[in-house]
């Protein structure tokens, strides 16, 4: 079983985060990548492959994920009252259209972004939120992971009408986690990173660029 709250869970790097009403979580940088640990999801058979680069919007990070699931992620401290919304940058090159992706046998996604808020002693009673670059479904979809119901898919971009072309989106994180979970989240405990393809054994190619929370 893929166990993606294990993975979400562990430490990987700390930060510092400052009181300022724009709070950048990645820089995309060779030195950064360099110091966070890849983590691969138990059972998958590769690592994806992750690479950084630029344009002129700045720094951005590759993901190419061929019959493979690993993560990047922060263990991140992030004052939901002060700084709700979570903003992402993204596109997907190449998707993964014609899977079911809230079955077990189709959970991947091309492009993902973890929020991920500790609720208990252990693990897996933790609770996330898996905002999705989903390549079936609407913007707006959003179900339960078919291996945890403590980690909710929200399709925030969609293939159907932006395959291959930069996206930039925004959503409340503090009224997800009321809405989704029925918990007040004042602070959140990590974010992480991921392309997935090792249930579907398909490829997919995508790019993350200026992650970021800010007041509105």
């Amino acid at each position: 079983m893929k166990i993606i709250l294990k993975f979400l869970v562990i430490i990987f790097l700390s930060i510092e985060i400052s009181t300022a009403d724009v709070i950048s979580v990645f820089e995309f940088t060779e030195s950064e990548l360099s110091k966070l640990e890849v983590r691969k999801v138990r059972g998958a058979d590769n690592n994806t492959n992750y690479s950084v680069g630029s344009n002129e919007r700045g720094n951005f990070l590759k993901a190419v994920a061929d019959n493979a699931a690993s993560g990047l992620g922060k263990e991140v401290k992030i004052n939901l009252n002060e700084t709700p919304f979570i903003n992402i940058t993204w596109k997907v090159e190449k998707d993964l259209s014609g899977i079911k992706e809230n079955s077990k046998k189709g959970h991947d996604f091309a492009a993902r972004v973890f929020v991920i808020k500790k609720t208990g002693a252990t693990l897996l009673s933790n609770r996330a939120i898996n905002y999705v670059f989903s390549s079936n479904n609407e913007i707006g979809f959003n179900s339960a992971s078919p291996y945890t119901k403590k980690s909710i898919d929200n399709v925030l971009s969609t293939t159907k009408n932006n395959l291959n072309k930069w996206v930039t989106v925004k959503t409340n994180v503090k009224e997800d986690f009321k809405k989704f979970h029925n918990l007040d989240v004042n602070e959140l405990d990590g974010l992480a990173i991921m392309s997935d393809t090792d249930n579907s054994k398909m490829k997919a190619i995508a790019y993350f660029q200026n992650i970021y929370f800010s007041a509105n």
